[in-house]
């Protein structure tokens, strides 16, 4: 798609990567540099570079290459169905399985499973995430919902915004926590420094932990956790911003943690929710993965 524009003074002396940012806001300033770097983008005829200072009456055309439309191939999976009717699949999500498919990594995703495995499909969060109504990090693992119908999905994605699902996770954290319970609320957005990373901010989104001391250690901490909302990383950040960060956790944690290579210790134990069809509540628990036991063992010992 081609969009033109003429430079004004009032973008005169600016960069081309920052202005056209401005002027096409679905397109991000990183994928405006990557086309300006391809030569899709030309001011006054010629290619220049991201750093291009305009100038008033700069004539500038972009060659908004067209969208590739993604297909996600189904794959045949041992997946852990925990339960399933015609509605919703219960799934116990293992260590380093990515959710659902993304450019640049397409296959070997829990969609990608449940897509060999069910081929109706919740189509409410696109091609990419069918059935999606929520998701767990790569390296946490734990029950998650899958949703068959736009229906049961519109019921699930209700209960998770009114905060009337039930979701308990279990974790292991560096430290001993003084206090056996308490509620860390604290709003939840982007990092101003890593745009890759979620931090406490004002005017975040807000976000609501509780947790309950399990068992303690001589340097660690085993607890519960019971999520009122839902935010990406939102257990990660907050016991972070205890200073007491998850084990294993190789972007909130410690750098001198011997448990990195397993990842946050982070399970999501339990799940209830409200069947979209029967208006029964249910519940399912989860037993934790090995090396989870393993480490707690050896922290006991």
């Amino acid at each position: 798609m081609e969009y033109r524009f003429v430079v004004t003074e009032e973008s005169e002396n600016t960069r081309i990567d920052s202005t056209l940012s401005f002027l096409l806001p679905d397109k991000s300033r990183s994928y405006i540099q990557k086309i300006i770097k391809d030569g899709a983008i030309l001011v006054n005829g010629k290619a220049v570079k991201q750093s291009y200072t305009l100038k008033a009456e700069d004539e500038i055309v972009c060659n908004i290459p067209e969208a590739k439309e993604l297909e996600v191939e189904p794959e045949n999976m041992d997946l852990d169905i925990v339960y399933e009717d015609s509605d919703i699949i219960i799934i116990n999500k293992p260590k380093d399985m990515v959710v659902h498919p993304a450019p640049g990594h397409m296959s070997g995703t829990l969609v990608n499973g449940i897509l060999y495995h069910c081929k109706d499909l919740s189509g409410i969060n696109g091609v990419l995430r069918p059935g999606i109504v929520h998701r767990i990090d790569k390296d946490t693992t734990g029950l998650l919902i899958i949703c068959k119908n736009d229906n049961s999905h519109n019921s699930i994605a209700a209960q998770l915004k009114e905060h009337s699902a039930e979701r308990t996770y279990h974790a292991i954290c560096h430290g001993v926590l003084k206090d056996d319970e308490g509620v860390i609320d604290a709003p939840l957005g982007r990092s101003a420094n890593d745009r890759k990373k979620m931090a406490i901010v004002p005017g975040g989104k807000r976000a609501v932990t509780h947790y309950t001391v399990l068992e303690r250690f001589k340097n660690a901490t085993y607890v519960k956790l019971n999520l009122e909302t839902g935010r990406t990383h939102q257990i990660r950040v907050h016991m972070a911003s205890l200073g007491h960060p998850l084990l294993g956790d190789p972007v909130y944690g410690r750098g001198d943690d011997k448990y990195l290579r397993f990842g946050q210790l982070l399970h999501a134990k339990t799940l209830g929710v409200v069947h979209p069809s029967t208006g029964e509540f249910i519940q399912f628990d989860s037993s934790l993965p090995e090396y989870f036991k393993e480490i707690l063992e050896k922290l006991k010992k």
